[in-house]
């Protein structure tokens, strides 16, 4: 279906040759005894149930010829191709996300746990975005860019993908709240977008890394840099990993969830941005809309277009029709007058 919504007909009108083909047509269907010579037979028993090859093509011409008149008045209405270019002109925001990847995103209050959903939620919100340039940052004990500010966003939706991408021990185990977020300014410092956006979501509290989460929010600050922070995790109790198994496997126990609420505020405060909280999927789709929502930016959008012929291809459609209908009636169809 999209390759015939890319069609165009430049002369349209020419379709209304088609009703008056139809009719034509019908017109000599029924007509046709008259002009042919009849020959008065006194049985038909002698010749009935004879098929001959002549017999079997008889009805072969008229379909031809049908049909090649159809596709010239196609072609005639000069089908074109449309190939269409956006021009997008807009001052556009660099994101980076910062994703979690300490043990407990394992916790099950989130089904099936934290980092799935939060993977899914992202990804979401990704899509939305398709002007701006987005990075992928990850922390756990440490930091490290998994993806630089890009417009390519298969690239990050690959790395978000909930059943792939993003995984958990691949860093050494630990919060490190500032190291994410240093990691994440460090590549917006010298971008020269109108916004700069760090989008921060963990689920625990800053205990290791060598970078405190205030030190990173002061930088984030000098380069105006507008951090929005997301707690992930329910209240109350919450099945989170705890102990290893002897092939590695985390162990579950019912555990308190613990987020530093009040340094997510500060960081989101010093940098004109907000504190969110998300206690299922639900309230963090919610999150994601309303930050969507307060970084929008004016998109001008220019829609060009090119056209390219396609007549031809009906054309040699008719053309070839007709000749094979030429030689139908020429060779196998030919009649004494």
């Amino acid at each position: 279906m999209s390759a015939l919504n890319n069609i165009y007909f430049l002369h349209p009108w020419f379709f209304l040759l088609i009703p008056v083909i139809i009719g034509a047509f019908f017109w000599f269907y029924i007509r046709r005894a008259s002009y042919f010579p009849r020959l008065n037979m006194s049985s038909l028993q002698g010749v009935e149930g004879i098929s001959t090859l002549r017999s079997k093509l008889g009805l072969l011409s008229p379909i031809l010829r049908f049909l090649s008149l159809i596709a010239l008045v196609f072609a005639m209405a000069r089908p074109q191709s449309v190939l269409q270019e956006e021009e997008v002109k807009a001052e556009g925001i660099d994101i980076v996300l910062v994703m979690d990847l300490s043990s407990s995103m394992l916790a099950q209050d989130f089904k099936p746990d934290r980092l799935w959903v939060s993977k899914a939620v992202a990804g979401d919100f990704v899509r939305g975005r398709k002007y701006d340039r987005i990075g992928l940052t990850a922390f756990a004990g440490e930091a490290y860019t998994q993806a630089p500010l890009t417009t390519d966003h298969s690239v990050i939706l690959d790395f978000l993908n909930p059943e792939d991408g993003l995984r958990i021990g691949r860093l050494e185990d630990g919060t490190a709240i500032g190291m994410g977020l240093a990691t994440a300014v460090n590549r917006l410092k010298d971008s020269e977008a109108k916004s700069k956006v760090v989008i921060l979501l963990t689920d625990g509290v800053n205990n290791t890394g060598y970078v405190k989460p205030i030190d990173a929010a002061e930088i984030a600050k000098q380069y105006n840099v507008k951090v929005y922070t997301i707690g992930v995790g329910s209240n109350g109790d919450a099945y989170t990993p705890s102990t290893r198994n002897a092939r590695g496997q985390f162990r579950f126990s019912l555990n308190r969830v613990e987020i530093d609420e009040e340094l997510l505020r500060n960081i989101s405060k010093m940098t004109d941005g907000r504190y969110f909280r998300a206690l299922d999927e639900e309230s963090l789709q919610r999150i994601y809309a309303s930050i969507d929502q307060l970084e929008k930016t004016e998109i001008e959008v220019s829609v060009l277009k090119r056209y390219q012929d396609k007549f031809y291809v009906f054309a040699l459609i008719g053309l070839i029709c007709l000749f094979l209908e030429m030689i139908l009636k020429y060779t196998l169809l030919r009649s004494i007058p």
